[in-house]
């Protein structure tokens, strides 16, 4: 499948244009994404249609947890990714090539609707990568009914991302850290494109948005301050998922610690309504009115709307950004 987004040279050299890293692409070569081939002179994808993982998950897994709490989504992925982080937790199939099947559309659409699913998240790897066969597909779920999630680490141009959020309903945007040198080092790209696509997304779709927290390199109380004052700055009512890290492809620093996990909870409720830990058991993550306190939705087991109607909070009144 010839791949969109990517621009002609001389001597059969294409510069690609799908993400922040505009890969300069000889014949025969890769980019850094590992699936956009140049082949004389056309940039192919080769993940196209190509999925390594497929399974029904709770939609909280995504994590999402203010759209359609309780339901089930097929979730799928291909291989490759556009940033290499060192602590990837999918290393396995974004930084390597896996065994992958391909199925007929039709098949697809079936499965993406069985079992309750409410319909496909693009997740695993990196999904953007495989830009031109999640805007085929994104197109024919939308047109079946069904909903379409985005898990993506955001780093994704600006021109691209607009063509494809009318067909995305809901997107968990990984933001690693709100320092630039984190970024550089430690997963070869940079933060500022993934600032932009946060703030572009949250004008188009429903936006909740993951830290993975690293005791020692992301996790210092200025840091999560500044995090999460800035995305406040945005809409203080998106989703914050602060996750644990645990030893992974090039790093095995100690898993983070609960206090660390507890201390960021409070520091980034300074600043935004919705705060949640994932990866840890034992933890409330129920969500709470953020004027009354009252619960809205308990996700003891599955999630649960308890405490919504029309939109609003039973007891109080106040408008919440939960998709139901």
């Amino acid at each position: 499948m010839e791949a969109m987004y990517y621009e002609k040279k001389d001597d059969k050299v294409v510069i690609c244009k799908l993400c922040p890293h505009g890969c300069t692409i000889k014949n025969q070569h890769v980019g850094i994404c590992k699936v956009r081939k140049n082949i004389d002179g056309i940039l192919v994808s080769l993940s196209y249609g190509k999925i390594a993982s497929l399974a029904y998950d709770p939609i909280e897994k995504k994590p999402l947890y203010h759209f359609y709490p309780g339901s089930k989504i097929l979730s799928i992925g291909s291989y490759g990714c556009n940033l290499d982080c060192d602590f990837c937790q999918n290393w396995e199939i974004s930084q390597r090539k896996p065994m992958t099947l391909e199925m007929e559309d039709e098949d697809l659409l079936l499965v993406a609707k069985s079992r309750g699913s409410i319909g496909i998240a693009y997740t695993y790897n990196e999904p953007t990568i495989s830009f031109e066969y999640i805007f085929h597909i994104s197109k024919l779920i939308k047109d079946r009914g069904l909903k379409n999630v985005l898990v993506t680490n955001g780093y994704i141009n600006p021109e691209p991302l607009k063509e494809l959020l009318p067909y995305i309903d809901a997107m968990n945007i990984d933001l690693k850290s709100i320092n630039g040198d984190f970024y550089k080092k430690l997963c070869k790209g940079r933060l500022e494109p993934v600032m932009k696509t946060i703030e572009l997304a949250a004008e188009y779709t429903h936006v909740e948005i993951t830290n993975l927290i690293i005791d020692g390199l992301n996790s210092s109380e200025d840091e999560i301050d500044n995090l999460a004052k800035w995305i406040s700055e945005i809409d203080k009512s998106i989703p914050l998922h602060l996750t644990k890290y645990y030893p992974a492809y090039n790093m095995d620093l100690p898993p983070t610690s609960y206090d660390t996990l507890m201390k960021a909870k409070e520091i980034a409720k300074r600043h935004l309504y919705y705060v949640y830990i994932g990866n840890v058991a034992g933890i409330d993550n129920n969500t709470y009115c953020p004027q009354c306190f009252s619960e809205l939705v308990n996700r003891s087991t599955v999630g649960q709307v308890v405490g919504i109607k029309d939109g609003k909070c039973l007891n109080c009144g106040y408008k919440t950004n939960i998709v139901y």
